[in-house]
């Protein structure tokens, strides 16, 4: 059988059953509702398939140099690092010309002392203001330079500004200013 001769008798077919007319709308429906669902077409498959998962494996990280396990400690624990190896490492950092770093340890090693010489109980979840605010309650002489050194440490490290030689500078005088502060007074 020949492909026209097929189509004449498909078509003769349906015609005797619905009729011309009635064939032609469903063929204009089925055109149109096509169309719009091609039109639409992002909008009605679901936006997860779903999918088969495989657990995936996990790397260990490297070990990291002793003097910067401080970043990875559990939140909850104190880290071991003493104040004086926190400034001892934030002089290596400034003399290798990375002084942000060096805010950053210069900071944690004014909060270390002040958990230390117990002025402030260790509290991870604080915010530099927070910090300053307890320290503060507890020997206001302290407010001023906890104040100074929280703003150039979240300018830095929130903030996105470039560090500078000055701010590690203004760091070291914060920090013996700190210092001056919780020797001169009795601890809580």
């Amino acid at each position: 059988m020949s492909p026209s001769r097929w189509w004449t008798e498909t078509v003769g077919v349906i015609d005797d059953a619905i009729g011309a007319g009635t064939a032609m709308l469903l063929l204009m429906i089925a055109t149109f509702v096509v169309a719009i669902a091609w039109y639409t077409f992002p909008g009605w498959v679901p936006r997860r398939l779903p999918r088969v998962r495989f657990p995936k494996r996990r790397r260990r990280p490297a070990p990291l140099p002793a003097e910067e396990a401080v970043a990875t400690v559990e939140i909850d624990t104190l880290p071991t690092m003493p104040s004086g190896s926190l400034v001892t490492l934030a002089d290596r950092y400034a003399s290798e010309g990375r002084y942000a770093e060096a805010v950053r340890e210069r900071h944690r090693a004014m909060v270390r002392e002040l958990v230390e010489r117990r002025i402030i109980d260790h509290h991870p979840e604080w915010t530099v203001t927070e910090l300053a605010g307890a320290a503060a309650r507890a020997r206001p002489s302290l407010d001023a330079p906890l104040r100074t050194a929280g703003t150039i440490f979240s300018d830095i490290w929130y903030g996105e500004h470039p560090a500078e030689p000055g701010h590690d500078l203004r760091m070291r005088e914060l920090s013996d200013e700190l210092h001056r502060g919780l020797s001169s007074g009795g601890t809580r």
